[in-house]
């Protein structure tokens, strides 16, 4: 599904990513745990496209397609999806009208008709259950005074909606107290099947007790440094980064 060959980035001088090498299968889930400063962010906004990073070496294939030649839209297109760890507030901008543009956009990308208003609201009242969104949310201007566990919501719900094939979840625990968590891992969890893959980004562990990895990744100084099954998590829980950063030293 997913396969990042010796990726190196860099911010003017600074190279941040420094020879990342991730394969994620199909239908698995794999987490990306560090410390802050570590890259794993970067390494989430250089996969959907954001400007400003500089690509030294390396390639990134969604289904054999190297998307490091695509613009962000087209990597869209393809079946990335990028769940941001602050998710951005669009005055004006009602959240339904937002979603049914982009379920739209998507589907004249991909030769389909547009949806109608009716199937459109079907398939939102559908998504929505498992994230307890009520249609009062959906009015409101796209996160604009929502809480912090109203915008992760949001989040999972266009992921519900666009029905992407590789999801990258950045931070998303960052911000939720322990019953959104749990709502928002609910929805996460309800979109795993074995055609889609997911990449969970995160600090701590706390948040790989609801979306269960099979695989997890310590990332320190822009690389891996070390790979192992779930239980590689509650050892970061216990003892920290301080031995993996040595390693990667």
């Amino acid at each position: 599904m997913l396969e990042i060959r010796d990726l190196r980035v860099r911010i003017g001088e600074r190279e941040i990513l420094k020879g990342v090498n991730l394969t994620v299968p199909k239908g698995q889930v794999h987490a990306v745990m560090g410390r802050n400063g570590s890259g794993k962010s970067t390494l989430s906004y250089v996969l959907a496209g954001k400007e400003d990073y500089e690509i030294i070496s390396g390639e990134v294939l969604l289904d054999g397609q190297n998307i490091l030649e695509m613009d962000p839209s087209e990597r869209a297109t393809a079946g990335l999806f990028l769940a941001f760890q602050y998710p951005i507030e669009i005055p004006g901008v009602a959240t339904m009208t937002f979603l049914k543009a982009a379920m739209n956009a998507q589907r004249k990308a991909n030769g389909l008709a547009e949806l109608s208003t009716p199937d459109f609201m079907r398939e939102v009242r559908e998504a929505g259950k498992t994230l307890q969104i009520d249609s009062e949310m959906l009015k409101r201007a796209l996160n604009v005074g929502f809480s912090g566990g109203e915008k992760k919501r949001a989040e999972i719900l266009q992921m519900a909606l666009l029905k992407p094939k590789m999801c990258i979840l950045d931070e998303t625990d960052s911000g939720l107290d322990i019953d959104a968590l749990k709502i928002v891992a609910e929805g996460v969890n309800a979109l795993r099947g074995p055609e889609r893959s997911m990449l969970v980004i995160t600090h701590y562990q706390r948040l790989l007790n609801h979306i269960v990895p099979d695989v997890v990744h310590v990332f320190s100084d822009g690389r891996i440094v070390e790979s192992g099954g779930k239980e590689l998590a509650l050892e970061l829980e216990a003892k920290g980064y301080a031995g993996f950063d040595e390693a990667a030293a």
